[in-house]
């Protein structure tokens, strides 16, 4: 990927974007589809007591925090949301992609030990992986290779993320079954074409099955798609897909400025 590549990729957002994401396209300098992505979303807390310290060590607290998120973005792909006013048990999200889950430990124990970090929990925390989808072959979005081992997050302003898990009746169907079924339910995700799916795996790696994470810049056609979602057959194998996180997309700044 050439630098004027990369640039054009990281721009988020279309016209309604709010800035760069912090990080490179590819993690650590790899080259785009050539292995799969690990996927965190982390979502954090904020304690009110931080709301009651002086305003010198809330900014002083910010700004360390703000620090280690710029430094693990040479080695991490990380997009900032706010959720402030939209869940009540997460304040904002990092979106985190590398290749190593020691990257995700290792930058969150830093960023628990900043002056801002002490007043934060992390009520929830999905991980994932990214892998070849099989029952999409053609099926793909603009900046976002068909085959999902690659995905390029933060190219709206709105993210809509949930886990989900199947019932066991659906991996007892047949593959063929599944196929059709699944058939319907890509035909139906290509009327809302203003909605781009990342869908990851955790399989093994945390207690759902996928994340799925919606981007668009028009929640209304977000909304309309789970409404047509629930009318197609695949619906009746679906076990859980809630929590669902409804996200803003902001530079780490204004997320920042939100939880004061």
């Amino acid at each position: 990927m050439s630098d004027s590549d990369e640039k054009r990729v990281i721009g988020y957002g279309g016209t309604a974007g709010p800035g760069p994401i912090h990080g490179k396209t590819a993690p650590g300098g790899e080259i785009p589809g050539q292995r799969r992505q690990l996927v965190n979303f982390a979502f954090y807390k904020v304690d009110p007591a931080w709301r009651r310290l002086p305003d010198a060590e809330r900014e002083i607290g910010k700004k360390e925090f703000a620090q280690v998120v710029d430094k693990w973005g040479h080695d991490v792909l990380i997009v900032p949301y706010s959720l402030v006013g939209l869940r009540a048990e997460a304040d904002f999200m990092l979106w985190r992609i590398s290749y190593r889950l020691e990257d995700f430990q290792a930058m969150s124990a830093e960023l628990s030990r900043t002056g801002f970090g002490k007043y934060l929990t992390q009520p929830v925390s999905y991980l994932s992986m990214t892998k070849r989808s099989i029952y999409v072959d053609k099926h793909s979005h603009k900046g976002q290779e068909g085959n999902r081992l690659y995905i390029v997050p933060g190219q709206s302003k709105y993210l809509f993320v949930y886990p989900f898990v199947k019932t066991r009746e659906w991996f007892l169907l047949s593959p063929q079954t599944r196929q059709g079924i699944m058939n319907e339910h890509i035909d139906v995700g290509h009327k809302f074409p203003s909605v781009k799916l990342n869908t990851t795996y955790s399989f093994g790696l945390d207690d759902q099955e996928w994340v799925v994470a919606f981007e668009t810049d028009e929640p209304g056609d977000f909304l309309d798609l789970v409404m047509a979602l629930r009318e197609t057959e695949s619906s009746r194998y679906t076990l859980r897909d809630t929590p669902i996180f409804t996200c803003i997309c902001r530079p780490l700044s204004e997320v920042l400025e939100t939880l004061d």
